[in-house]
């Protein structure tokens, strides 16, 4: 049944390359999967695997990749990735040696997969139970492990339904998982072999943090006022913030779009347009001779329209925002809290743990409609001790829950 139900969506998928681009692009990689192995990889070589779903499991893992690549470079370390959202962003990446697409789990790419790659050991980040491929890496003797995975009741594993499913858990060598509730669940169907570690995110938003560059045109852009950051932001966000501000113009607005198209870009400077504000694209500032800001930023608004900013643009905040929240879901809440600031976002946010702890610990603030929006930031602006002491319970949550990382290394690799 599981092979049945894999081949068929192996077949929507290819139907689907046709008409989506970001299909076409992972159904074109899979291909190149075995042809890339054989290129890079020689019998002679001990390899550990990692597998990511997309970007997010990615920088889950990537703490532990790094810890491997460090202390133990006999090892060859690869990297696959089933959703191209995380292999176009990360396929250059310099921590891994090979960087592939997971073809479909289907018996004969499983076989040539571990045919080719023979990894030694084995790292699935979070929800990656791909049944095929982990019961045949266990009969060739790989060692299996599930990092920051973090299960629930819910979860189609502990449904009627999906007890055949179940066997794929019983692969791994060893878990380590999010929380005690994933543990006691495992343990309630006889997987005993779980540690609660944490999430290995926190180590690496620390990581990330502590490598953070100043960005000397923010930096001037804010010109020492109260800077509000919206991260990963979407269109029902913006039409509760950007009104908002305009009524509170001595603070600075920086707007990353999730999606940094021109149609969306157009569309957040038509409603800064409406609000009477003044904006500059950061590409703009980039490229002095396209624009004609001053350096010191007389804008109220700086767009960022670029990649790989956010992460060092969140240390300027006084209060950030992170989006989502009203769509599938909101995005890294860990990634702004990490610089002792309070965080915002919507209501689709009960199945992010951090978000639920951060609001749990007075750290972050749900928000559902513009009313609940006002009600938040009025109160850090009359109160500055609440936003300094939120800010603070942000940076003691992160620093509190680091060190996964080293926890699952030293557990695997012993040292």
């Amino acid at each position: 049944m599981y092979s049945f139900v894999i081949s068929i969506y192996a077949i929507g998928a290819w139907i689907a390359s046709w008409f989506s681009k970001k299909v076409r692009k992972m159904i074109v990689g899979q291909r190149q999967t075995f042809s890339l192995l054989k290129k890079n990889i020689s019998k002679e070589d001990r390899v550990v695997w990692f597998h990511a779903a997309s970007l997010g499991e990615f920088e889950q893992g990537r703490p532990i990749m790094e810890r491997v690549r460090k202390y133990h470079p006999e090892y060859k370390i690869l990297l696959s990735f089933f959703s191209p959202s995380g292999y176009e962003v990360r396929k250059d990446y310099k921590g891994a040696d090979v960087i592939c697409y997971l073809p479909f789990d289907v018996d004969l790419n499983a076989h040539l997969f571990l045919k080719y790659a023979h990894p030694e050991i084995a790292l699935f980040i979070k929800y990656e139970f791909w049944y095929l491929y982990l019961s045949m890496a266990r009969r060739r003797g790989c060692r299996l492990y599930s990092v920051s995975s973090i299960f629930r009741p819910n979860q189609y594993f502990f449904t009627w339904l999906g007890k055949r499913q179940l066997r794929s858990l019983y692969q791994f060598d060893h878990f380590f998982v999010q929380n005690e509730q994933s543990k006691q669940l495992l343990a309630k169907n006889g997987i005993t072999c779980a540690t609660v570690t944490g999430d290995t995110r926190f180590d690496r938003v620390l990581d990330i943090r502590n490598a953070s560059q100043e960005l000397p045109l923010v930096k001037q852009f804010c010109h020492g006022k109260r800077t509000f950051i919206a991260g990963s932001s979407w269109e029902p966000d913006e039409d509760i913030y950007i009104p908002y501000f305009a009524k509170h113009r001595d603070w600075k607005i920086i707007i990353a779009p999730h999606v940094i198209g021109e149609s969306h870009l157009k569309k957040i400077e038509k409603q800064l347009n409406d609000n009477g504000f003044s904006y500059v694209r950061y590409t703009d500032l980039e490229h002095r001779h396209t624009s004609s800001l001053p350096l010191g930023g007389e804008a109220d608004v700086l767009i960022v329209d670029c990649f790989g900013k956010l992460s060092s643009i969140y240390r300027y905040a006084t209060v950030a925002l992170v989006g989502g929240g009203f769509g599938a879901g909101i995005h890294n809440v860990p990634e702004a809290a990490v610089y002792g600031i309070p965080v915002l976002f919507g209501p689709n946010n009960k199945k992010f743990m951090e978000a639920q702890e951060l609001l749990k610990a007075g750290a972050s603030f749900e928000y559902v409609d513009a009313l609940s929006f006002a009600q938040i930031m009025d109160r850090f602006i009359a109160d500055s001790a609440f936003l300094k002491t939120a800010g603070d319970k942000a940076a003691n949550y992160i620093k509190s829950n680091s060190g996964a990382a080293d926890l699952v290394y030293h557990h695997i690799f012993g040292d």
